[in-house]
């Protein structure tokens, strides 16, 4: 079992992974408090009142200062990395300008941080049966509530939280 209180009852989306490490984007977790019209502020964007509103997510602990955005529609934007069909991952003034503006992504999601995993870390982690590992739900992803999402992917894939024990092993 994991006990890294920065993963406990978290979904995260795996969006890299190579022999050199994984990366991903905790997609259940928002910062209490800051919204993206910080980052347009900072930026200075001029934005509509709505997008200003959207929440900003705790990404994960590692890389805390950048901000990653999930969306839809990959295709359709300079620099984005395709993560899942349909599932884009971008970084750009471009993306966010756009967002601000109204004329982003239909779905998204703002992040700050992300998770990362050294040589071999994630795959030692998942031998540990500390992760789950489910299909990437897009429904989920961008439409289910923010603290619905976690029981909402274990009841995907047949999963009782409450038959849960505290102890790992394989067969």
């Amino acid at each position: 079992m994991l006990m890294d209180p920065n993963f406990h009852q978290t979904v995260t989306l795996i969006c890299k992974y190579t022999p050199n490490g994984a990366m991903g984007i905790v997609i259940n977790r928002q910062h209490p408090d800051l919204k993206a019209q910080t980052v347009f502020d900072e930026l200075g964007f001029d934005f509509l009142p709505e997008a200003g509103q959207t929440a900003i997510h705790f990404g994960g602990p590692v890389n805390r200062n950048e901000l990653f955005i999930l969306h839809n529609d990959p295709g359709g934007w300079d620099q984005t990395v395709e993560v899942a069909q349909g599932v884009g991952l971008s970084n750009t003034k471009e993306i966010l300008e756009a967002i601000a503006k109204g004329r982003g992504p239909e779905n998204y999601i703002f992040a700050l941080g992300c998770a990362g995993w050294g040589p071999g870390q994630l795959d030692f982690e998942m031998r540990g049966n500390s992760w789950l590992v489910s299909p990437v739900h897009t429904d989920i992803l961008f439409e289910e509530p923010l603290a619905a999402r976690w029981r909402k992917v274990l009841s995907k894939n047949g999963i009782d939280p409450a038959l849960f024990s505290g102890v790992a092993g394989n067969a």
